[in-house]
């Protein structure tokens, strides 16, 4: 792909072998690698939203048949007894940890990891989520709320902070010629750890289950295991580039023709701009209207069409027979195994779209295709559209996708490569109160609704308006995005000293090949895209068998 004139590196004296300067790609390194490296920690840290499949089982740890329900409970109690069942509602709150720790810990030891270097964020990652799973185990074994959420929800939300950024400035500088791609290609990992762990798991409780166990304690040990070897590998194989490394015959487009900075902000410096903030509600908005309805994908789906799932469409969800409930809610399972499918496929599509027409107007296509289907998502409920419908909410949950692996390119334009890393993770916060907001939003005004007497299959209509309004905040705000005010901008000398010190741990010259002519799978690559390949096509086709219920 390219020859350079700097690839090689030999790590400065008593540098361990996490350290940055070990990372450091030396000639004939495909950056093909990278990719894949990415994908390995970012499918086992993606399980965090198929947590859901651990719920009902340990609602019963106790009673084991049924749960051993104690109804004057209150949540501190909970978080301390051995002898009553957790409630559901209590074990969802293991989400709100997974999503508020991981914006946290991005945003405080971002600029640790672009010290620091990837390899040695990706192991602390694996420690973490790992770890905290192990944790967890112990937790649930010894029946200790309060011990679960400790370890799996917030040592592992450290886990899924650090595993979720460690790629990202790396990607992006070795794919300056595709950025949106290259994110695209890693963070669609996040959005697909759940497609393999959630069967998995399902898989490991049932082998697991005995007459004193629900199985859940040995789940979460075995795939703490498993993800920490996942995880290791792609630490190990990350490498960084070269400092000024470039592909050949790749010129950096014009900066008065796009909004692609030839210039550096300096991660104190990225906060104070009007464009950080901006960007923050961009994401928070696009996510915030995508997060809720993730949440109540299956219950929206059972209420709007009800009987009209198994083609008995005079009957309403308070009509239905426990028998039809359980049925409508296996056909609603499938929906929402869609929804995961598109929520992938967009991290990618989207973001490789973003290289073409840029990030701005993807953002734009993100809000405005986004506010016509929420306005005509109860039009298609009243006419009693199932395709329709469905087909306008995969739609959404793909720009849902696409708005976290379009956001990293979009920094790297506005506020140049050298920090982005950092900046990203400060950026993801805005997902942290998106998690808050959006499920707010959906849930709390469905039961208001409920308690007004409005019928369930018009349950979401005014929610539905008021994410529209939602996405036309977000498009004013992707309106005032505009070029950073040269005065934030690093100087030259700035830069030269960072990379400097970058520079100076490479004390060998080496010309080489970096890959195949301007990109390519050569065989090595080949076999590490099939290493994280065959689970990912394992889990796509566990979800097309759910989702095909709903056809």
């Amino acid at each position: 792909m390219t020859s350079i004139s700097s690839a090689g590196s030999v790590p400065s004296a008593g540098s361990g072998i996490l350290d940055r300067e070990h990372t450091i790609a030396k000639a004939g390194f495909n950056r093909w690698l990278v990719p894949p490296a990415a994908l390995c920690i970012h499918l086992c840290i993606g399980m965090a939203y198929g947590f859901s499949v651990f719920w009902l089982p340990l609602s019963r740890a106790i009673g084991l048949t049924a749960p051993k329900a104690c109804p004057d409970m209150t949540l501190v109690h909970e978080l301390f007894t051995t002898t009553c069942d957790w409630k559901v509602a209590s074990l969802g709150w293991m989400y709100t940890l997974f999503f508020v720790v991981l914006g946290v810990s991005a945003a405080i030891w971002g600029g640790w990891l672009e010290r620091a270097g990837p390899r040695k964020a990706g192991v602390v990652a694996a420690l973490c989520w790992s770890g905290g799973l192990l944790i967890g185990a112990f937790g649930i074994y010894v029946h200790q709320l309060w011990i679960m959420w400790l370890g799996a929800g917030v040592i592992g939300g450290v886990g899924l902070g650090l595993g979720y950024i460690s790629p990202v400035s790396t990607l992006i500088k070795w794919f300056p010629d595709r950025r949106g791609m290259a994110t695209g290609m890693a963070i669609m990992g996040f959005g697909g750890g759940a497609m393999i762990g959630a069967p998995l798991a399902n898989i490991l409780i049932n082998h697991f289950k005995t007459a004193t166990s629900v199985g859940v304690w040995e789940t979460f040990a075995t795939l703490g295991v498993i993800y920490f070897i996942f995880m290791m590998i792609g630490a190990f194989a990350y490498r960084v580039t070269p400092v000024g490394w470039k592909p050949d015959g790749w010129t950096a487009p014009s900066e008065t023709k796009t909004m692609i900075s030839e210039h550096n902000v300096h991660l104190d410096n990225a906060h104070k701009t009007p464009q950080f903030w901006l960007i923050w509600w961009v994401l928070c908005l696009n996510v915030s209207a995508g997060i809720g309805v993730i949440g109540m994908a299956s219950p929206m789906l059972q209420e709007i069409f009800a009987g009209k799932l198994i083609g008995l469409p005079d009957l309403n969800f308070g009509a239905l027979s426990p028998e039809q409930r359980t049925m409508i809610a296996a056909i609603a399972a499938g929906f929402a195994g869609m929804l995961s499918l598109f929520n992938i496929g967009g991290r990618f599509c989207w973001a490789s779209l973003s290289d073409y027409i840029g990030r701005k107007n993807t953002y734009y296509t993100f809000f405005i295709l986004g506010i016509v289907l929420y306005a005509l998502a109860p039009t298609f409920a009243a006419i009693g559209s199932k395709v329709l419908f469905v087909s306008a909410f995969c739609i959404i949950i793909s720009m849902y996708g696409g708005g976290f692996s379009t956001v990293p390119a979009y920094l790297a334009d506005v506020f140049g490569t050298q920090f982005v890393g950092a900046i990203h993770g400060r950026i993801l916060t805005a997902w942290s109160a998106a998690g808050i907001v959006g499920p707010v939003v959906v849930n709390y005004l469905r039961e208001f609704q409920l308690a007004a007497g409005v019928p369930r299959d018009h349950l979401y209509n005014s929610t539905m308006y008021i994410l529209c309004a939602m996405l036309v905040a977000g498009i004013i705000c992707n309106y005032l995005v505009k070029p950073v005010d040269p005065k934030w901008h690093m100087s030259v000398d700035e830069v030269a000293k960072l990379q400097a010190a970058g520079a100076n741990k490479m004390a060998g010259v080496q010309t080489g090949s970096f890959g195949i002519g301007k990109g390519g799978l050569d065989a090595r690559a080949a076999l590490f895209w099939l290493f994280v390949g065959i689970p990912l096509a394992w889990g796509v086709w566990k979800t097309l068998e759910s989702a095909a219920k709903i056809l």
